[in-house]
């Protein structure tokens, strides 16, 4: 007899090999997203660009993924979740090998924009089916999947690296065909069962009341402080260690960690999603990266403190997601609106970072990041006592863990 209150692994909504086939999709979006900037110089020599030109390239893949994120959310009712899956991997095999064969300028940027599509629609899609999909055990497999796009964030880099920037195309070429291998394996992905009219009623309840309006503000702020916070340290920690004496290349090796930690920081806390509540989780990870921005102001502890900002942030989206959907149930679509902010806060937060610096000096780059984590975690203590506080949040995690 079936137990229907912990999910088995037939009510999942992936299979095993399905499971494994989306963290392979994520190791792929990595790959493909840190591919732009090391391809540089050979676009440049290929195409003729300036350094600005050729950074098109990753802001047209950029603009595709919140395209592709709000477009896959806005059809996917409509569309089942395996149709969703193959026909962002369809987009992505298309831009990547556009890309690499692309005769012209405007035509790679068009096929960096469609590979984008793609992008988003996998973003959206497998984070949201995640966030759902694995009974209580949804917050781990959220970190274990966003923990493999780390290892493609560090593949991609190495693979033109190992090719050189002149033979970038083979790098895309070759994402391309990982594109169209993964369209086969879509098969184990289920979709999920109808809710009943009651559960339905009262998600429409809380879309159309002011509850919802403040949750959902919250997270969207509380993602795009994080994401600010994220690309912030990847982009100025360099500057600042060597404005504070380091070299140059231990700067850029400090940074390499710091990426590192990103990764590794999301397999260590699934051990703690079992025990502990988003809530708590968010709210240590807010604080500890705090701390570490202050600490980064000793130049001495820096890189160390750097590192540990990594570790701290690592668990924030995934571990996001779940609350996300739990604060507002049924209306799991918002995760579209928070995947996307989250994006274009990414964009957005290191030119804006560097209109602070240049205002303030390149030693003030901890206290300006201190300012977003600062706010990250008023926002998350905010959004903890809209959502029940925190005697509701051990209880719903307890719930979930008994699989009730």
């Amino acid at each position: 007899m079936t137990d229907t209150t912990n999910p088995t692994v037939a009510d999942r909504l992936f299979s095993r090999p399905a499971t494994v086939a989306s963290c392979v999709a994520f190791v792929l979006i990595g790959m493909l997203q840190a591919l732009f900037g090391p391809a540089v110089p050979g676009l440049r020599e290929e195409f003729g660009l300036s350094p600005a030109g050729a950074g098109l390239g990753l802001s047209l893949h950029f603009v595709g993924g919140v395209v592709g994120v709000l477009l896959f959310n806005a059809i996917h009712a409509r569309i089942s979740n395996r149709a969703l899956l193959a026909a962002s991997y369809a987009l992505m095999a298309l831009g990547a090998a556009g890309f690499a064969l692309a005769p012209g300028w405007p035509l790679a940027l068009a096929a960096a924009f469609l590979g984008g599509l793609g992008f988003g629609g996998i973003d959206y899609g497998l984070n949201q089916l995640f966030a759902v999909g694995f009974g209580e055990r949804s917050t781990a497999m959220l970190n274990v999947l966003n923990a493999h796009f780390g290892i493609g964030a560090v593949l991609g880099p190495a693979v033109v690296a190992w090719t050189g920037p002149g033979h970038y195309a083979y790098a895309f070429g070759a994402c391309a065909v990982l594109a169209g291998a993964l369209i086969l394996c879509t098969g184990g992905v289920r979709d999920e069962s109808k809710k009943d009219p009651q559960t339905a009623g009262a998600a429409r309840a809380s879309r159309s009341s002011l509850g919802f309006s403040r949750i959902l503000l919250g997270f969207l702020v509380l993602y795009i402080l994080n994401v600010g916070v994220e690309a912030g340290v990847g982009g100025w920690e360099p500057t600042h260690l060597e404005t504070v004496g380091y070299g140059t290349a231990v700067a850029a090796s400090a940074t390499s960690v710091y990426w590192l930690m990103l990764t590794v920081g999301r397999f260590l806390v699934v051990p703690l999603t079992l025990r502990h509540s988003p809530e708590r989780i968010l709210t240590v990870c807010a604080a500890g990266m705090t701390a570490c921005l202050l600490l980064a102001l000793v130049p001495a502890a820096a890189p160390y403190a750097y590192a540990g900002v990594g570790l701290f942030i690592a668990p924030v989206f995934p571990t996001g997601l779940p609350w996300l959907n739990r604060a507002l149930p049924g209306a799991g679509r918002a995760g579209a609106w928070v995947i996307a902010a989250s994006m274009i806060g990414g964009v957005a937060a290191p030119p804006l970072l560097g209109t602070g610096i240049e205002a303030s000096g390149i030693r003030a780059v901890p206290w300006l990041l201190t300012m977003l984590s600062g706010a990250s975690l008023l926002v998350t203590v905010w959004l903890i006592r809209l959502t029940g506080g925190w005697a509701r949040g051990r209880a719903n995690h307890a719930c979930e863990l008994a699989g009730n």
